[in-house]
């Protein structure tokens, strides 16, 4: 398993390569914005980004299956199946700003073994394998030691992806740390994989946002799981947080659930 898993990273490699070189001939330049119906911003550089890998993916292992953002599923069902975002962080992508990245991840029978993050503009590449410690650009990362939320550094791409009492409970959120930090979309869970951050938590991800993100996340000493610390996630998930110990993301979710229980008594009708 070993020699087949570093086939896989180099492989991996690759996508994120061919990925980078086609969406630096988009960035910063003039190209058509359209808006799918969710309102999501989606650019020529997305679809011409995943018909790439999935082409690269189909040559080299025609028995993998596909799962992407911008087109429908190929055998999600197989042993092995990648997921593949070609531009997270559209928003930053079209702003002309370096914050957006590519996500892939590669998954044996559901579970994540390999996860890429990779910065093109700013070039730079985190990937995090099943029982290997994480790399930004060949070199081991972990996160950092931190005594709890006040002492904590927060990044959020932004409180607008939270929805009704979820993003007043990220807000309390934001009062509780030391220092919130917005706008990083992808490359703030690489940070934090690196030492920079602390907790990262975001709204509305879908499995070819998240899944890449675990194993790059537990290879560094960090964890991922949905606001009511579940770390075996699958499907659409409302709302996830990533933190550097298990400690720090129990005492997030534990607030966050304080917040949430009193904007629930603050609705109830009062008795007479």
């Amino acid at each position: 398993m070993a020699s087949e898993l570093d086939d896989f990273i180099a492989f991996a490699e690759r996508l994120a390569s061919a990925n980078a070189e086609n969406a630096m001939k988009y960035f910063q330049s003039a190209f058509t914005v359209e808006h799918k119906a969710d309102k999501s911003p989606v650019t020529e550089a997305d679809r011409e980004g995943e018909e790439i890998m999935r082409g690269m993916i189909r040559a080299a292992y025609p028995e993998h299956g596909i799962i992407g953002e911008e087109f429908p599923p190929e055998r999600a069902d197989a042993a092995f199946t990648w997921t593949l975002d070609p531009i997270d962080g559209t928003v930053a992508f079209v702003a002309g700003a370096p914050m957006f990245g590519t996500l892939i991840s590669l998954l044996q029978d559901g579970e994540p073994i390999l996860g890429v993050i990779d910065n093109p503009p700013l070039r730079q590449r985190w990937i995090g394998a099943a029982g290997r410690p994480t790399t930004l650009d060949g070199r081991p990362v972990r996160v950092r030691d931190c005594s709890g939320l006040e002492a904590a550094t927060l990044s959020c791409s932004s409180p607008h992806y939270f929805k009704d009492a979820y993003r007043e409970a990220f807000y309390r959120l934001a009062e509780r740390v030391r220092m919130p930090s917005y706008g990083h979309f992808n490359y703030g869970y690489g940070l934090l994989a690196s030492g920079f951050i602390d907790i990262v938590t975001d709204g509305t991800m879908m499995p070819y946002d998240y899944l890449p993100l675990i194993p790059i996340l537990r290879g560094a000493g960090g964890v991922l799981a949905d606001w009511q610390g579940n770390e075996r996630l699958k499907g659409p998930q409302s709302q996830v947080v990533a933190a550097s110990s298990h400690e720090l993301l129990e005492e997030t979710i534990g607030f966050l659930a304080e917040v949430l229980e009193e904007q629930d008594a603050d609705r109830e009708p009062s008795g007479r």
